[in-house]
C-alpha cells in the first residue's frame, strides 16, 4: 500500500489528479478506468477536506492506494466525525435536483466497482476493477 497524506486545502486535490495522471501513464489504463478514478477519487478527496475536516488546515488527508494487473484500490481518509453514509438523497429525485450538494457519494457508487465506508464514513475504500 503506497500512502499520501496532505493538509485540508483544496489546491491539494492537484496532487491527487497527478497520482491518478502517473498511475494511468505507468500502468496504461484504459481512458474509461482513468476517467472514473479521477472523477471518484478526487470526489472523495474533496469531501474529506471540505465535508469531512472542514478546510482546517492542521487535519490531514490520507490516500492509500495499491494497484495490481486486476485492480486498483483507495483509501481516503479524514480526521472529521464522519457522517451517515446510509441516508444521502437521491440527488436524481425531482425534489434534489436543484440542491448543490449530493452528487458527490452517488458519483462514488456509481463509478468504483466496490465502495465501503467506515470509521463512521471518515474512511472510503473504493475497488475499481481493471479487467
Amino acid at each position: 500500500m503506497n500512502k499520501l497524506e496532505f493538509n485540508s486545502e483544496t489546491k491539494n486535490i492537484n496532487i491527487v489528479e497527478k497520482l491518478i495522471d502517473d498511475l494511468s501513464s505507468q500502468y496504461d489504463l484504459h481512458s474509461d478506468i482513468y476517467g472514473k478514478l479521477l472523477l471518484a477519487v478526487v470526489e472523495g478527496v474533496n469531501n474529506a477536506i471540505v465535508h469531512g475536516n472542514k478546510l482546517d488546515k492542521d487535519k490531514i488527508v490520507t490516500v492509500e492506494y495499491s494497484i495490481d494487473d486486476e485492480k486498483v484500490e483507495f483509501t481516503i481518509m479524514d480526521e472529521g466525525i464522519g457522517f451517515d453514509y446510509t441516508n444521502i438523497p437521491d440527488p436524481t429525485k425531482p425534489e434534489n435536483l436543484e440542491k448543490t450538494h449530493g452528487r458527490g457519494i452517488f458519483l462514488m457508487h456509481h463509478l468504483a466497482d466496490d465502495i465501503e465506508f467506515e470509521e463512521e464514513g471518515s474512511i472510503v475504500k473504493m475497488t475499481f476493477n481493471i479487467i
